[in-house]
């Protein structure tokens, strides 16, 4: 299993919506940046994704699962962008900030502060595990 870091602008897709989508998911689409595009083909069914909040609020504040591997982008007209969809799987108990990520100094190399601009992104398991402890999870 692997696992990657979601980015949605909440007045846009939050992870409330993505509740309400229910067992069903939903498409996770738009992405019009190449790096972005090529990390969503590589997801597999199965793989964890952190929901993170991006400009309002600025922070993870859940968990999807992939359910449906990268397929072609409906919403993209010259079809060089793909999709994947994904179901919500839990919610943190306590929101991720990204100010208490970059203080936390192991998690330096993580690429949401390196590479900030990124809407989809791996998570190395042992960035993953620091996370989740931050976070305490709650379903």
């Amino acid at each position: 299993m692997n696992y990657w870091l979601l980015k949605s602008e909440p007045d846009v897709w939050s992870l409330d919506q993505q509740i309400k989508a229910g067992l069903k998911g939903s498409m996770w689409d738009g992405v019009r940046n190449y790096q972005a595009a090529n990390n969503l083909r590589k997801m597999k069914k199965g793989d964890l994704c952190f929901f993170y909040h991006s400009n309002i609020g600025k922070e993870i504040v859940g968990i999807v699962n992939v359910i449906k591997e990268a397929y072609p982008d409906p919403t993209d007209k010259k079809k060089k962008f793909v999709a994947v969809k994904v179901r919500f799987e839990s919610k943190l108990k306590r929101p991720v900030s990204l100010e208490n990520i970059k203080k936390a100094k192991e998690l330096k190399d993580l690429p949401l502060i390196k590479q900030s601009r990124l809407s989809v992104m791996p998570v190395d398991t042992k960035y993953w595990k620091i996370i989740l402890k931050m976070s305490r999870i709650v379903k």
